[in-house]
């Protein structure tokens, strides 16, 4: 689990949310498992809508853009990305997310990393918590606006209920160049060890290690 502040500016997050003011939405539970339907309640912005379909382009650019998400995930490829709107009385209940999805094209997808990223000021809104169950005990998220949660997909998860105001994410999952978390865990550490040093041989030889590593460990 991590948390990155800086994937969107106020600039951007308020662009998006306004965009989404304009956006249709549906019921939430139209895109959820069968399980999950049962404790899911929100609405989602329509991702057949042109100006909806634009939003969720520019945040998966903000997202390919920024070196410490891509270190971490290593993308090889998307799911469609999805605009959430939780109301006072919405909340999405403890639930496990599909092993399996499709992408952008329609194939399938192995979800190995999820992401939220936040796009409503935590003082807008009250409860809404973004709650993970992990190995080490749980952890509550409620970040500034424009900031992404990644975590591990197979965690227990869940929206607490919001009581006040607007709750505006954009949730998205990816399958990894590295399906092992400890492999690009390991990679992270390597490449952030990497870029600490000058220029010269040292540095070149950490780059060729995890160049080899990545023949080794990458998937197509």
């Amino acid at each position: 689990m991590i948390v990155l502040t800086d994937i969107l500016g106020a600039a951007e997050v308020a662009r998006i949310t306004e965009g989404l003011a304009e956006a249709p939405y549906r019921d939430g539970r139209a895109t959820a498992g069968p399980d999950a339907r049962r404790v899911k309640l929100n609405q989602q912005a329509r991702g057949d809508d042109p100006q909806v379909a634009e939003l969720a382009a520019s945040v998966r650019l903000a997202l390919e853009g920024h070196p410490t998400f891509q270190a971490l995930a290593r993308p090889a490829r998307w799911s469609r990305l999805m605009f959430s709107r939780y109301v006072p009385g919405q909340r999405y209940g403890l639930h496990a997310d599909a092993a399996t999805m499709t992408d952008e094209h329609g194939w399938p997808l192995r979800t190995d990393l999820s992401f939220t990223v936040f796009l409503s000021d935590p003082a807008a809104y009250e409860g809404g918590a973004l709650r993970l169950l992990g190995r080490d005990g749980e952890r509550s998220f409620r970040p500034e606006a424009g900031s992404v949660v990644l975590y591990a997909t197979g965690q227990l998860h869940e929206v607490t209920p919001v009581t006040d105001g607007v709750r505006l994410a954009c949730v998205g999952w990816v399958q990894s160049q590295v399906r092992r978390a400890d492999q690009r865990d390991l990679l992270f550490e390597l490449e952030r060890a990497r870029d600490e040093l000058p220029e010269g041989d040292p540095r070149l030889r950490i780059d060729n290690a995890i160049g080899n590593l990545l023949r080794m460990w990458g998937e197509g």
